[in-house]
């Protein structure tokens, strides 16, 4: 599948109008301002190979706002603090109704793509998925 950002081809959730059911899962990454933390994850992770990423921020200002067509478009939702898992359900809990989400517990200790960012990430998201980062197609 080829991937723009993140997304398939043919642009984010919300703009294509076929659903075929998803093989490849589709993770989401939550931080409060969509600035550093879960814009890295999207990033680590859609160079995975069969896994579709996004990320959003909860807060009102960030960069990337959550709506409620990323949430329907994600299988998995990764929150990165407890915080954000409260804001999440607060906000948005009723389209949160069979929604897996998991908190990460990764503090805004980091910068953007920082190394030790990226492996706590790794760590910590890939137990969660069935994929593998070294699979070549």
């Amino acid at each position: 599948m080829t991937q723009c950002l993140g997304f398939p081809v043919g642009g984010p959730p919300g703009r294509a109008r076929l659903r075929l059911p998803s093989i490849v899962p589709r993770l989401l990454f939550i931080c409060s301002r969509n600035r550093l933390r879960s814009p890295t994850a999207e990033r680590v992770f859609a160079t995975w190979p069969d896994v579709q990423t996004a990320s959003a921020g909860v807060s009102p200002n960030a960069d990337n706002p959550l709506d409620p067509e990323l949430i329907a478009w994600a299988e998995i939702i990764f929150v990165m603090e407890p915080a954000h898992r409260r804001k999440l359900a607060a906000k948005f809990g009723k389209w949160l109704k069979n929604k897996r989400v998991i908190c990460l517990d990764i503090p805004d200790d980091f910068d953007f793509m920082q190394p030790e960012l990226i492996d706590l990430l790794t760590a910590r998201v890939g137990r969660h998925i069935n994929v593998d980062p070294e699979a070549t197609h």
